[in-house]
């Protein structure tokens, strides 16, 4: 039955999104139609399609009692728009359906796990809000809530775990047994990842705690995936008040990779290596998926919880997923790329090589655009002393432009949107360091209209940032100083018609 509260968030988006031209939000990035959205929720097969859900509130550009949106794809690029899926209408949930996952069941239904919210008053006076885990179960498009919810709730956490931060369930089967992986504060704190199984996907034990930051990496740790990848185990983990650990980390909000082994049998997980996911200023909550053919693809919310009231003027939506990415492990490092899909929809081709630069800006005809998927590799002359650091300005029209620098000296990457024409007093810098060539770096770039991602040495970094600059900023340029460098550029226009208006 849907529910008056969900059929009220359907209703008004159906009423006042078709009102927003496709042309003013990502041609490729998902988007809610109307409103506000965060964490991406849910990602996974379902009937030969993929399913991504995601934090939603449809009546503001700003975060408020959470809906679970709703779109699909074939191949990662195109979405459909599917309606609200779920509100929070039931006592489980009544002040919000945060965070969680989804699951095809043996029997065609599909599974929702996430975390219901209510907020009570405690005898002294204070307004606290609990946290705990609820099912729902549908077609792919309309959802029955769980009467059986909350399925766990604070009472079922280990000795020390806080009631008030136990969130995010990631869930999924193997061997005919459910686990999930939920994200929680522990007496220290700082945050904890509890391992909990079920063999029917109602009846819930908790098992261990797979890792802790221990006050380490961050605070509370939000929104964990773990899965296999390449012979190790990847855990995810998404944490709070990070403190800055040279450029690996920044300050604030983050999203660590742990990496090691784990032991079925014991449900042990041991870490042997920390790294960071996204070097950018926009990246946060990631979520993963198995593809039918394989392959480990994740997506993020594209934005900082730090920049969240800074916001275009007059802006009918906010919020927007990364490109979704294929994942790999290589010596011993989480590599990621755009999904291959994306080559589908290439469009016209600009190819130079061996292009000579030394002082001053150089623009390449044809190399230009704000819907673009480019590759620039760039190396020092033969016999020649090597430049000192690269530019790669993006976005430019005379007065605002982003810009991407490599520095020989210190082997990192600078991305700067000072000049991008927001006018606000945000972040707008990230340095990251990048692994040495003797001078040379290849740096792909893929441009939404209100997005940049760039992808360091096939993979080995990603850096991800939210663009409001006008989509006039058309101009692409290259620069070298005190030297010379040459450069290979291979540039492709995005192509994807207006179908594309998620």
């Amino acid at each position: 039955m849907i529910s008056d509260t969900l059929q009220k968030a359907r209703d008004f988006e159906a009423q006042y999104a078709p009102h927003i031209p496709a042309a003013e939000r990502p041609a490729f990035h998902v988007t809610a139609p109307i409103g506000w959205i965060n964490d991406p929720n849910g990602f996974s097969c379902y009937k030969g399609e993929y399913h991504l859900f995601y934090q939603h509130h449809p009546y503001s550009t700003n975060w408020g009692p959470m809906h679970w949106g709703h779109v699909k794809t074939r191949d990662f690029i195109r979405w459909e728009q599917l309606p609200v899926a779920i509100a929070p209408d039931t006592p489980a949930d009544r002040d919000g359906c945060f965070s969680g996952s989804a699951l095809e069941l043996p029997d065609g239904r599909q599974m929702l796990m996430y975390t219901g919210v209510y907020r009570m008053r405690r005898p002294d006076g204070r307004m606290e809000e609990f946290q705990q885990q609820c099912l729902a179960f549908g077609d792919g498009v309309n959802y029955e809530k769980y009467p059986g919810n909350p399925v766990l709730d604070g009472s079922d956490l280990p000795a020390g775990g806080s009631v008030l931060d136990f969130r995010d369930p990631k869930i999924w089967q193997e061997d005919g047994t459910f686990y999930m992986v939920a994200g929680n504060r522990t007496e220290d704190g700082s945050g904890a990842i509890r391992l909990f199984e079920s063999k029917d996907g109602l009846k819930w034990t908790y098992s261990t705690t797979l890792d802790a930051s221990r006050n380490e990496y961050g605070r509370m740790w939000e929104c964990p995936d773990f899965f296999p990848l390449d012979g190790w185990r990847v855990l995810l983990v998404s944490p709070q008040e990070m403190t800055a650990i040279g450029l690996e980390f920044h300050a604030g909000y983050g999203v660590a990779a742990l990496l090691g082994s784990y032991d079925k049998a014991s449900r042990h997980f041991e870490r042997e290596a920390v790294q960071a996911v996204d070097y950018g200023t926009d990246f946060y909550a990631p979520q993963t998926l198995e593809t039918y053919d394989g392959r480990r693809i994740m997506i993020a919310w594209m934005q900082n919880w730090a920049t969240t009231g800074s916001q275009p003027q007059g802006c009918r939506w906010f919020g927007q997923m990364t490109l979704p990415r294929e994942l790999e492990l290589r010596d011993g490092r989480l590599i990621q790329n755009p999904v291959r899909e994306l080559a589908n929809y290439h469009g016209r081709k600009v190819s130079y090589r061996d292009i000579l630069l030394t002082a001053g800006e150089v623009s390449l005809h044809g190399v230009e655009g704000r819907l673009l998927d480019m590759t620039v590799t760039v190396r020092p002359v033969d016999g020649s002393p090597s430049y000192q650091t690269f530019k790669l300005r993006l976005a430019k029209d005379g007065n605002r432009e982003t810009v991407v620098r490599y520095k020989v000296a210190n082997s990192t990457v600078r991305i700067d949107r000072t000049h991008s024409g927001f006018p606000y007093d945000i972040v707008n810098v990230r340095d990251f360091p990048v692994r040495p060539q003797g001078g040379a770096v290849k740096l792909r770039i893929v441009m939404d209209r209100y997005s940049l991602e760039v992808f360091v040495n096939d993979g080995e970094q990603a850096a991800s940032m939210t663009l409001y600059t006008p989509q006039s900023a058309q101009a692409v340029s290259f620069e070298v100083t005190e030297g010379a460098a040459r450069i290979d550029v291979e540039k492709y226009s995005l192509e994807l018609g207006e179908e594309s208006k998620s």
